[in-house]
């Protein structure tokens, strides 16, 4: 049992290497060992290419090794044709015996399909090594299949006493306050690359102009998303350069300029729901919501987040726009030169 860990904890260190790549798709890493010794390893790359089984399989340098080896993996094997063929075949074609799996698969599509076909093919299949790890990697895809939305990231820095902007209204020249400093910002726009995509409300797309893009780490661009009930929002703003995908919330009929997409919705009570179900039907695993305060205590109020990440800085504001209330206790903390980062994870889970 040692060894499984040792070897599916090698399993999700090379899924990770998916981060932010493979969405809609889950991380998934295999190694393929012989006699103690790791023979093959892959991973999932990107949406759309090979699974890490076929890259596993294909690395083994001596492919008659196969029929003595096991087969580790962090997810089960998908035994559908989507974008490439099944790797409960491929598994079986090769005459691998043994195989050994992470956590079960909750896409309908597989859901322990592929250990049955496994084992009514021959091999002997063991599961459950390391499962919460396996499923923490993946949190994203099992809350997407489990709940019918995105995994929701909150974010947001205030200040030292508790504020998470001074006082500026829409429009006026007064910058914003730089709450952290530039490693954490740094930070941030890593963060913003590991997910599907990024929200804001319409104030901060007034007051900050933000650009919402990867500019800052070397990663993948999310999709643009800002809430404008009226379509109100200029033209000019950086939101609209055309330069990523972009959707905009709105009461206005629904329309669509270059990578620029209205999106109607009811704005009353059920706003987030509606919104939730959008992404959901559109394949966005994850949300990463910067802002603004309104926008940030109706994820919280209705429960529809599963982390919070909270920076808070040294500056004392006095007055200004009060940050949402935090969760009781963090599940972790870090200290940088500047600020504190706190996160938070929401137990409950919500809806």
């Amino acid at each position: 049992m040692e060894d499984h860990r040792v070897y599916m904890q090698r399993c999700l260190d090379l899924a990770a290497q998916g981060t932010g790549n493979v969405a809609p798709n889950p991380m998934v890493g295999s190694v393929v060992v012989c006699d103690g010794k790791i023979i093959g390893e892959g991973y999932h790359r990107r949406y759309g290419g090979d699974h890490a089984e076929v890259e596993a399989i294909r690395s083994v340098r001596n492919p008659s090794l196969l029929k003595n080896s096991t087969l580790y993996v962090n997810l089960e094997p998908c035994v559908h044709h989507g974008k490439t063929p099944p790797c409960a075949d491929l598994i079986m074609a090769r005459d691998i015996p043994r195989v050994v799996i992470g956590t079960p698969d909750i896409h309908p599509l597989v859901a322990g399909k592929g250990v049955e076909k496994l084992t009514k093919g021959g091999c002997r299949v063991e599961t459950g090594v390391l499962e919460k790890a396996c499923r923490d990697l993946n949190k994203r895809f099992f809350t997407f299949h489990e709940k019918k939305r995105p995994f929701v990231i909150l974010k947001w820095a205030q200040s030292a006493d508790g504020f998470i902007d001074t006082d500026r209204q829409p429009g006026d020249r007064t910058p914003p306050v730089w709450i952290t400093g530039e490693f954490e910002r740094r930070l941030v726009h890593k963060w913003r690359a590991e997910e599907s995509a990024i929200m804001i409300g319409t104030h901060t797309a007034l007051k900050d102009n933000p650009r919402l893009n990867v500019r800052h780490w070397d990663g993948p661009q999310p999709v643009r998303m800002v809430l404008d009930r009226t379509d109100s929002l200029p033209r000019r703003l950086h939101l609209f350069d055309g330069s990523q995908d972009t959707w905009v919330f709105t009461e206005e009929p629904s329309r669509k300029e270059g990578r620029t997409e209205w999106i109607q919705v009811g704005f009353h009570e059920t706003l987030l729901q509606q919104i939730m179900n959008i992404l959901y039907q559109r394949n966005i695993l994850s949300l990463f919501v910067e802002g603004g305060a309104i926008l940030l205590r109706s994820f919280l109020d209705e429960g529809c987040w599963d982390e919070a990440r909270v920076f808070t800085g040294h500056q004392l504001f006095q007055k200004g726009v009060r940050a949402p209330a935090t969760p009781k206790e963090p599940a972790s903390c870090t200290l940088f030169e500047k600020s504190r980062l706190a996160c938070f994870v929401n137990k409950s889970r919500g809806r």
